[in-house]
């Protein structure tokens, strides 16, 4: 699980020294960022596979790792989340792919994969 843990750990530190600079702004945003995943007129379950989709098309692996962890949590099925990379996948277009194939890892490693 080394993909994982060292993904949280180094996101965990980093958050820690950004947020320990007392930026406002960055504080606001970090809050504003918390509080639209949460429930609300749609589910979280829901509210992070459309970040999922949305960072996978944005092509960013970080948030990719962040929301498949979330994803985990939420209970999202191997089954759901192939759905969720189709829909990254027609949208974002043929360079997602590569993405998907980290995400599929990831996922491997979060102990979720199913066949």
């Amino acid at each position: 699980m080394s993909l994982v843990k060292n993904f949280n750990e180094y996101r965990e530190l980093m958050n820690e020294k950004i947020l320990a600079q007392g930026n406002l702004n960055m504080k606001r945003f970090w809050a504003l960022d918390t509080s639209t995943y949460q429930a609300g007129a749609l589910d979280v379950k829901t509210k992070e596979m459309l970040g999922l989709i949305s960072s996978m098309v944005l092509r960013c692996d970080d948030c990719i790792r962040y929301h498949l962890g979330k994803c985990k949590e939420q209970g999202v099925t191997t089954e759901e989340l192939f759905e969720v990379f189709s829909i990254a996948n027609l949208v974002g277009g043929s360079i997602v792919i590569p993405h998907t194939r980290r995400a599929v890892e990831y996922w491997e490693e979060l102990g979720t994969l199913t066949k």
